[in-house]
């Protein structure tokens, strides 16, 4: 399982890689939970991975607008991302999603990028789609992944909203796609283990890595160090 640790500066980027974090998760969250940053700071984060880590750019909490998906999602192609995270917040139905992921799909065709689908977990109380779709859609779409977040910051995690048996069933169905699978969510240290057990190829994590667990920062290089001698993250 490989840790993703999100981060919002160059500066953080530093202290994430010094850390060991595999997966740099460039997010804005001034804009939303999975709010995009400019592409200077992406280009900037890219430069300093320097093919160290691999580098995930969030493009936004996405209304369902297919055309500016697919806008956003070049434009982070073209910065040198590894992953591109859309959080599926605006469509409705499957159809919708389904006609998003494939705007984005066919936008960055000509790019070496994984396209991964954030579902939410609080989707009932923050009018998202309901995640539970997202192994047929992704499957469709003809995309790489799947990643459960939370859209609401308020100290909740993942597993107030979904428990193990649901998320167990995502994960077989994901896998049995040919996808991989991510859980975030305002996740815990104790939470990594859980994590692994449920299926999860990548966990996501910030409140955990930042001082006094203040999702707002500062992002501390000791805080990944520790997550990383986690059992959950460095068992074959």
């Amino acid at each position: 399982m490989k840790l993703m640790i999100s981060v919002l500066s160059a500066a953080e980027a530093h202290d994430a890689i010094a850390g060991g974090a595999a997966i740099l998760d460039i997010k804005n969250p001034a804009e939303g939970s999975l709010g995009a940053q400019p592409p200077a700071v992406i280009r900037e984060i890219k430069k300093i991975s320097a093919g160290k880590v691999a580098v995930s750019a969030a493009i936004g909490d996405m209304p369902n607008l297919p055309g500016t998906a697919a806008l956003a999602a070049l434009g982070a192609a073209a910065c040198g991302v590894d992953y591109i995270k859309v959080g599926m917040h605006g469509p409705g139905n499957e159809s919708e999603a389904l006609s998003l992921l494939k705007e984005i799909r066919k936008a960055v065709r000509e790019y070496p990028v994984s396209i991964v689908a954030a579902g939410y977990a609080d989707h009932a109380r923050s009018g998202a789609m309901n995640p539970a779709c997202l192994p047929r859609v992704a499957e469709s779409a003809g995309i790489q992944g799947c990643l459960l977040d939370t859209n609401i910051k308020d100290g909740c995690t993942l597993f107030d909203f979904l428990d193990p048996q649901q998320l167990r069933a995502m994960a077989e169905r994901i896998h049995a796609a040919g996808l991989f699978f991510g859980l975030a969510g305002s996740l815990r240290e104790q939470d990594l283990s859980p994590a692994r057990n449920l299926g999860a190829d990548i966990v996501g994590m910030r409140t955990a890595v930042c001082r006094d667990n203040q999702r707002s920062g500062p992002l501390e290089e000791a805080r990944v160090r520790r997550l990383l001698q986690n059992p959950a993250l460095n068992a074959d």
